[in-house]
């Protein structure tokens, strides 16, 4: 499936974006610049500075001195703060920020405003569960037990390329809520919308509440190491991730990690072929695969094999990859060289072991990072594309036989992120009770709303992002034990 003949990218004016440090776009005269590329063509979208050990100094003292502050105000009036940014500017500048986020992505423009109408549920603020005090012990007589919950300080959100806008705001509001700061890390690869968002943010809150620090490979350890940071917020690679733990183990900081996954999405008799087929390829190769939760081991029962194979490479076929910019292409590039390599080495893979391609395949010569969709069929459970998280468009596609065998091999495999059953409602969920994984959708592509917990097991995370338990892993713990009366010491 090769890109579609026309392209109607967007060439964005090469201005510079910049880091934003105490209520203000920090200066780049003498900084070193990196090019933002567009994935379409390769061309420069726009070039941003490379943040500096004394630039990442500056955006930590104006945090630690706005923390005070902002720490003590209420619930309420943070989110009103929140909400007015909301309300007065991001909606009002959708058309013109998701131009900017297909340009740096890569994606369509329809995946940029089905992740701008998920976002908003993120934005529904009151589904945010306000902290309260527990009550742990109280024996009647003035002495009582209180479990109280405090801001933890510096937030340092590293945010990843593929999914920046909903990624970006699972951290921020959440962090912002319960009166910690933050300092924010996009890619390199992904960073303009952002910028604005946090640009724009400055109008509302105060300064050094949010910042954003731009730059390279170098600029990550600099926040993980950094001595003043209180808690780090990662989403990407469990690699990167075991690096960010062992960096974060020197200060013992506090840290949530959501990883890879290499989800399995488990299809038994009894669907609705009409309907399902459309909704496993959208959850496995929506963004070309570039999803932590993408399904990415399709297991399917062999007693309907081969017709879904057949519905899911009809819908591959009809896809049109191409520039995201033009309206008629459902897939767009890979983010990124880097990750069009690794993807293409997957691809070597499967033609080196000959293994069976029911479409696609075949390898992009031209401009622009684009992977056609690619359909395995029944790959050994010991090949690359089984054992390995893709993160682009190459899916296998597997027979199983039973229950039992199909669950032990959905959790053969170190990761534990989330995953799928499709099929008749009673054994769908006893299944989905088996699988080692953090989140399990049954009959429904993945979802994603400020009350439902999101962490991975294994390998995929340490601890989680959303509802209760997501705020408390960016609050500290205190005790109370309050007396009404010193009593004597009875020896």
């Amino acid at each position: 499936m090769a890109p579609a003949a026309t392209s109607t990218a967007s060439h964005w004016p090469k201005e510079s974006f910049s880091h934003v440090i105490n209520g203000q776009s920090y200066p780049t005269k003498g900084a070193k610049m990196i090019d933002v590329i567009n994935p379409a063509d390769e061309s420069v979208v726009a070039q941003v500075p490379v943040a500096t050990k004394e630039v990442v100094d500056e955006a930590v003292r104006s945090a630690r001195a706005a923390f005070p502050k902002w720490s003590q105000t209420s619930w309420a009036e943070r989110k009103a703060l929140l909400q007015k940014w909301h309300d007065d500017w991001i909606v009002h500048n959708k058309a013109d920020l998701l131009k900017i986020y297909t340009a740096e992505q890569g994606r369509t423009l329809q995946l940029s405003e089905f992740e701008w109408g998920t976002t908003e549920l993120f934005w529904d603020l009151n589904k945010y569960p306000e902290p309260k005090d527990e009550v742990v012990e109280d024996d009647g007589q003035g002495n009582v037990n209180i479990l109280r919950k405090y801001p933890m300080g510096i937030v340092a959100a590293l945010v990843p390329w593929n999914y920046p806008l909903i990624l970006s705001f699972w951290k921020i509001i959440p962090v912002l809520l319960t009166g910690n700061v933050i300092i924010v890390k996009p890619s390199p690869f992904t960073p303009l919308m952002t910028i604005q968002f946090i640009i724009a943010a400055q109008k509302y809150l105060p300064p050094g509440v949010i910042q954003i620090v731009v730059g390279d490979d170098s600029l990550g350890p600099m926040l993980t190491e950094h001595p003043d940071i209180d808690h780090i917020s990662f989403t990407g690679s469990t690699n990167t991730g075991r690096l960010v733990a062992k960096s974060c183990a020197a200060t013992l900081k506090r840290m949530t990690l959501e990883l890879g996954g290499n989800d399995a999405c488990i299809i038994l008799p009894g669907i609705d072929m009409t309907h399902v087929p459309l909704q496993v390829f959208l959850s496995a190769l929506q963004n070309s695969g570039q999803f932590c939760a993408a399904a990415k081991r399709i297991y399917v029962h062999e007693d309907i094999y081969d017709e879904f194979a057949a519905q899911l490479v009809g819908i591959a076929k009809a896809t049109k990859m191409g520039d995201g910019m033009d309206p008629a292409n459902g897939l767009g590039p890979v983010n990124n060289r880097q990750q069009f390599n690794k993807v293409n080495e997957f691809l070597a893979d499967i033609a080196a072991n000959k293994q069976k391609v029911l479409v696609g395949g075949e390898k992009h010569t031209d401009k622009g990072f684009f992977v056609p969709a690619t359909i395995v069929d029944n790959p050994p459970d010991t090949s690359k594309i089984v054992i390995e998280e893709p993160f682009g468009p190459v899916l296998p596609l597997l027979k199983f036989k039973d229950e039992d065998e199909v669950v032990r091999r959905a959790n053969d495999t170190r990761m534990g992120l989330g995953g799928m059953v499709w099929g008749p409602i009673e054994q769908a969920q006893r299944i989905a009770d088996r699988l080692e994984t953090g989140t399990v959708w049954v009959n429904q592509m993945q979802n994603f709303n400020p009350l439902s917990y999101f962490g991975g097991w294994k390998d995929s995370g340490i601890g989680g992002l959303h509802g209760r338990q997501g705020l408390e892993h960016l609050m500290r713990s205190k005790t109370l034990k309050l007396a009404k009366e010193t009593k004597p010491l009875q020896l």
